[in-house]
């Protein structure tokens, strides 16, 4: 197609030239120390374009050869820097193919090229990206001194140049990945604080900021951050629900007496406190720390509307109660009456009223609920020997002694 268009363009040109100088009769005449000389114009004008083009033709000639030896300079950079670029992108495809030796030597190839090359050294961010390579492939090779010292050289780099923001963050990011493998949860916290605050809200970060805080026994730290999480839709709804229970379970569990459960159950996000998995095992821990009333002031609202909660959830609510039962008024067994009315096929909730009952010394109402609740083999294990103890208790208080053995041994033969 194009020689049909320079085809087309030389015949316009001749069409002219023919019908522009076919006629022309002009002469152009030069005179020089007495000398005349007449030459027709169409020769002339042929001879001026020819001038043109020949100086035009030595002039470039000329700058040619001026400009060889800095032409020839670019020419051995552009190779020069062509190389590090292949040496470059090989030991990323190493890296990946999982062949980290090369991967090592290629990026060390790529440093030695562009340091022994003073204008390619200058750009700092591709010697940010060697070193980082070269410091993963040392990561998989397990050779921790070399990596520290390639991802400390690129930090430098990094900070040095002015645009190269995204190779430091990128850095960050690694040394901190770097530091949960190493089960190193101080320096891998210490690495995110570090972090810009843009950066450190990006799901990666908030992630390895995740890992670190469970890897610390921070359970609140990483509560707050898995929220986050879970507002940026890291996780499905289910897995986020989860994760949120386990780690406001790891919370609670880890308080040591009461004041300190009570701080970390106030440090906790409304949502977990209406959570009633989350209230329940609260309540857990307030009847092993001794103080049931607390318990029972942190599962009161749910009593108060159990048609909220699932059966499930109502069964871990009335589990959790029994153990905080320890003083209870008369308001709760008219909670637990209302609820057991409601739901009569719930058994926990029968479990609940039952040590309700005899927490309160209603003997005869509690003998049957904790009979019922002990003999079917469908509750919980722990439940129903609780129940036979109780009602071992109170054999004992009647004096029936055999009744009490016989509460003792059925106990005793649950799993």
């Amino acid at each position: 197609m194009r020689l049909v268009i320079w085809l087309v363009l030389l015949f316009i040109v001749a069409v002219v030239a023919a019908l522009t100088l076919g006629n022309n009769d002009g002469l152009a005449s030069f005179y020089w120390a007495g000398w005349r000389v007449d030459i027709s114009l169409n020769l002339f004008l042929l001879l001026l374009v020819a001038s043109c083009f020949a100086l035009v033709t030595a002039i470039q000639a000329v700058e040619a050869l001026t400009t060889l030896p800095k032409r020839a300079r670019e020419w051995r950079l552009s190779q020069r820097e062509r190389s590090a670029q292949l040496a470059l992108r090989e030991a990323l495809v190493e890296l990946f193919g999982a062949r980290f030796s090369r991967a090592q030597k290629a990026a060390q190839k790529a440093l030695n090229i562009q340091s022994a090359t003073p204008e390619l050294a200058a750009d700092q961010s591709f010697m940010a990206l060697a070193h980082l390579l070269a410091a993963a492939s040392a990561h998989r090779l397990q050779d921790r001194r070399h990596r520290d010292e390639q991802l400390t050289r690129a930090l430098e780099l990094a900070r040095r140049a002015g645009g190269a923001r995204a190779q430091e963050d990128g850095a960050r990011l690694l040394a901190a990945e770097w530091a949960l493998d190493d089960r190193d949860a101080t320096r891998a916290l210490s690495v995110l604080g570090e972090l810009a605050p843009g950066v450190a809200r990006r799901t990666q970060a908030l992630r390895l900021r995740l890992q670190a805080s469970r890897l610390a026994q921070q359970p609140l730290d990483a509560l707050r951050t898995a929220r986050l999480l879970a507002k940026h839709q890291a996780f499905s709804k289910v897995a986020a629900q989860g994760l949120l229970r386990s780690l406001a379970f790891e919370a609670l569990d880890g308080a040591r007496d009461v004041d300190q459960l009570r701080s970390i159950w106030h440090q906790l996000d409304p949502a977990d406190r209406r959570d009633p998995l989350v209230a329940a095992r609260a309540a857990q821990c307030a009847g092993q720390l001794g103080a049931p009333d607390d318990g029972r002031g942190w599962l009161r609202p749910f009593f108060d509307d159990l048609a909220e909660v699932q059966s499930d959830e109502r069964a871990a609510l009335a589990n959790a109660l029994v153990p905080v039962l320890a003083g209870c008024g008369p308001d709760w067994l008219q909670r637990l009456e209302s609820a057991q009315s409601r739901f009569p096929r719930e058994r926990s909730l029968a479990y609940a009223l039952g040590h309700a009952l005899a927490e309160r010394q209603l003997w005869g109402k509690a003998r049957l609920m904790l009979e019922t609740v002990a003999e079917d083999t469908a509750m919980p294990s722990s439940a129903r020997r609780r129940s036979w103890l109780a009602l071992a208790s109170l054999s004992e208080q009647e004096g029936d002694e055999s009744r009490r053995a016989r509460c003792y041994e059925a106990a005793a033969r649950l799993p």
